[in-house]
């Protein structure tokens, strides 16, 4: 009788444990379902590229926050001999420039062979203000050979409305070197041309922005993707309440900032250290074929495909022989000392080449390692990758974007 009601009473037992059970589940249905939702992202995870998340800053920009370009024409003098010489401009920029001091000298007494003729450029950041220094790029435009010891005179660099925004003056640095000998022979390192003047020029002028003007502020990806600027929304939101991103398109994010100056500072600084979880970049593989460099990215996979690659070698070998004339002895070098004529007969051997290759077959969605290894395994060269892509291309086995620079 103990033996029935044992088992008897371990089922009810069950019984009672199952539906404790299922009444807590019932009671508690908030709480089963953020686990279930928990665990789909995880399990996405898995299946897709992993993108480490970035900064705005690092992302986007601010529309309207960007550089302007200066240019400038000047000379520079206390060169050791490496100047331009007798060339009309450089001579003539000499005569203007002495002329300021009150010295009136016909431009061909001058030399410019201490001198020469260059360009000045610069990139004016924003928000820069006068009597801040920016750094300076001179380039020779004449005949100059070399720039070492050279001082800039001072120089207007303008923008392109033809406005003055800074001045530049200052000793070159110059990273090239550049030796003749007396019988013409040189010997050139790097770019002796070429320098840059740290801090050479002076702001004069400010490149007015549209930072406190602008009734919203908008941030323009560096690469436009409408995945990327809708995250870019979500986090922004997140971060500063809802509504205040908004996507214009795959580049533009319009955020809603505070109209005070002070306000809009702190709210842009805050906005610019928000992380942001980047999608993953489309399937592409990038060939230079002149250089043969070929960079395949992630997500890169092909459906089956037979590739065979093969070269054909042709080599024509050029001879001639020398048959001596009768009655005449050969010196060497088809010459004849005395009597008879030489002969010469051309001729030409073809021999064509053909490499023995194999034929590897590539699997359905094979990957990136994958690919990599069947093309070397027949010892493929660059050029010959870019061949084996292409047509991977137009058979519509590769899928991926492919893009010839």
């Amino acid at each position: 009788m103990l033996k029935v009601i044992a088992p008897l009473a371990a089922l009810m037992i069950a019984i009672i444990a199952t539906e404790a059970i299922a009444q807590q589940q019932a009671a508690q249905p908030a709480q089963a379902a953020p686990q279930q939702q928990a665990a789909l992202p995880a399990a996405d995870m898995q299946t897709t590229p992993s993108v480490p998340s970035e900064r705005v800053k690092d992302i986007a920009s601010v529309a309207g926050v960007r550089s302007n370009q200066l240019v400038g024409y000047g000379i520079v003098v206390g060169l050791n001999g490496t100047g331009d010489g007798n060339v009309a401009a450089t001579l003539q920029s000499m005569q203007s420039m002495v002329s300021r001091f009150g010295l009136n000298i016909d431009a061909g007494s001058l030399s410019a062979k201490n001198a020469a003729a260059v360009m000045v450029t610069a990139d004016l950041p924003a928000f820069a203000k006068p009597g801040q220094k920016i750094d300076i790029t001179v380039s020779a435009i004449g005949k100059a050979a070399s720039l070492v010891g050279g001082n800039l005179l001072m120089t207007p660099l303008v923008g392109a409305d033809n406005e003055t925004y800074a001045m530049a003056q200052g000793n070159l640095a110059v990273g090239g070197l550049g030796v003749s000998g007396a019988n013409g022979s040189t010997v050139t390192v790097n770019v002796p041309t070429v320098g840059r003047v740290p801090g050479g020029a002076t702001v004069e002028r400010t490149v007015a922005t549209p930072f406190e003007s602008m009734p919203a502020m908008m941030l323009n990806l560096n690469t436009p993707d409408f995945s990327t600027a809708q995250r870019l929304v979500a986090a922004i939101d997140k971060s500063m309440g809802a509504g205040t991103a908004t996507a214009l398109d795959a580049a533009t994010v319009k955020v809603n900032a505070p109209r005070d100056v002070n306000q809009r500072v702190s709210f842009m600084a805050a906005v610019q250290d928000i992380r942001v979880d980047q999608s993953a970049p489309p399937a592409r593989v990038i060939v230079n074929s002149r250089t043969g460099t070929i960079v395949i990215g992630d997500g890169v996979f092909l459906t089956p495909a037979a590739v065979s690659h093969g070269s054909l070698t042709v080599r024509i070998t050029e001879s001639q022989n020398v048959t001596t004339g009768q009655g005449g002895i050969a010196t060497g070098q088809g010459a004849v000392a005395q009597g008879g004529q030489n002969t010469t007969t051309q001729q030409s051997q073809v021999d064509v080449n053909q490499a023995k290759v194999k034929m590897f077959m590539f699997a359905p969605g094979v990957q990136l390692s994958k690919i990599v290894d069947a093309v070397n395994s027949v010892g493929a060269s660059p050029s010959d990758l870019v061949a084996i892509l292409e047509a991977l291309k137009q058979a519509g086995a590769l899928h991926a974007e492919l893009i010839v620079i």
